[in-house]
C-alpha cells in the first residue's frame, strides 16, 4: 500500500510539473506576440486613431469568443459575469494608457517600460498579504529594472506618452493578481472570461467614442495593411493571448506569470527593430540582456520558493 501512495504521489508531482511547464511555455509565447503587437500597433495608429483601433480590435474579440464560448456564457452565474466585466474595466484602462502611449513614444520605449509589470506583480501579490516578496525575486525585480532604465536612457527621459505606458505597466500587475483572486474557484471557462473582458472593454470604447466624435467617428478610411493590423492584434494579440494568460495564470503564480511577461520588452525590442528600424544601441542590447537576466532570476526563486 506504501508503494503504491507513494508511486501516486510521484505521479501527481510529475502531472503537476508538467503542466506548470506548459503553462509557463504558454505565458511565454503570449510574450512574444505582444512584443510584436508594439511595431503592429504603431503602424495601425497610422491609420486610425486610438479609440477606433481598441473598438474594432475588442469587438471583433468579443464576436468571437462569444461564439466559442456561447454555452459557458448562458450557464455562468451572474456572479462570475460580474467579476468578468470588472476585469474588463481593468483591461481597458490598460489598453487606453498603453495604446495612447504607444501613439506618443517608440515601440521600443513601450515594450520597454511596460515590463515594469515585472517588479510591481510580486510587490503587488505578496504585499496583499502583508509580506515582502523573497530576495531573490526582489534581487530580479531590481535588475529588470536598472535593464529598463539602460534601454530608456534614465527616467528623466521619460516624456508622456512613457509615463501613460507606466501607468499601463501597473494596472497590468493588479490585472494578473486581480483575475488569480477573483476567478479562483470560477466555473467561468478561460474563453467565456475573454469574451466577456472583450465585451466590456468594447462597450466602454465605444461609449468614449460616440461621447467624443458620434456615430461618424466610427467610420475609418483604411486599406488591408490598417484591417490586417487590427485583425493580427485582434485575433493573435487578444484572441488568443488572453485566452492563455487567463488559463495559465489559474495553473501557476501570478509572480511567475509576471516574470515570463517580464520577457515581453525583449521581443518588443526585437521586433522594432526589425519592423520599424528602430535603432539598436549597445545600451539598448545591454538593457535588454538586463531585463532578462532579471526575468529568470525572478522565476528560479519562485521555483525555490
Amino acid at each position: 500500500m506504501r508503494n503504491t501512495g507513494a508511486t501516486m504521489a510521484v505521479s501527481e508531482s510529475i502531472m503537476a510539473r508538467r503542466t506548470t511547464l506548459w503553462a509557463d511555455l504558454a505565458v511565454l509565447g503570449v510574450a512574444v506576440v505582444w512584443g510584436a503587437s508594439y511595431p503592429v500597433a504603431k503602424g495601425a495608429l497610422e491609420y486610425m486613431p486610438v479609440l477606433v483601433l481598441l473598438f474594432y480590435r475588442f469587438t471583433l474579440t468579443a464576436l468571437l469568443m462569444s461564439a466559442v464560448a456561447f454555452r459557458d456564457l448562458r450557464a455562468a452565474c451572474p456572479a462570475d459575469l460580474r467579476a468578468g466585466a470588472l476585469l474588463g474595466g481593468i483591461l481597458s484602462a490598460i489598453f487606453l494608457a498603453e495604446t495612447w502611449g504607444v501613439s506618443m513614444t517608440t515601440a521600443t520605449n513601450t515594450a520597454l517600460i511596460i515590463s515594469l509589470c515585472t517588479i510591481l506583480t510580486p510587490f503587488l501579490e505578496f504585499g496583499l498579504q502583508r509580506r515582502l516578496p523573497p530576495a531573490g525575486i526582489m534581487c530580479g525585480g531590481v535588475v529588470a529594472v536598472i535593464g529598463v532604465m539602460v534601454l530608456s536612457g534614465g527616467m528623466g527621459a521619460l516624456g508622456f506618452g512613457d509615463l501613460l505606458v507606466l501607468c499601463a505597466a501597473g494596472l497590468r500587475a493588479v490585472m494578473v493578481v486581480s483575475t488569480k483572486r477573483l476567478m479562483e474557484g470560477s466555473r467561468l471557462s478561460s474563453a467565456a472570461l475573454t469574451a466577456v473582458q472583450a465585451a466590456t472593454v468594447a462597450g466602454v470604447i465605444l461609449t468614449l467614442l460616440l461621447a467624443q466624435s458620434g456615430p461618424q467617428g466610427l467610420l475609418v478610411s483604411a486599406d488591408i495593411n490598417g484591417w490586417a493590423s487590427v485583425a493580427f492584434l485582434s485575433l493573435f494579440c487578444t484572441v488568443g493571448a488572453f485566452y492563455v494568460q487567463n488559463m495559465a495564470v489559474r495553473r501557476t503564480s501570478p509572480t511567475r506569470v509576471g516574470f515570463l511577461m517580464g520577457t515581453e520588452p525583449l521581443f518588443g525590442f526585437a521586433l522594432a527593430w526589425a519592423l520599424l528600424s528602430e535603432p539598436a544601441t549597445p545600451a539598448a542590447l545591454c538593457g535588454a540582456g538586463l531585463i532578462v537576466a532579471g526575468t529568470f532570476l525572478g522565476i528560479a526563486s519562485g521555483r525555490q520558493r
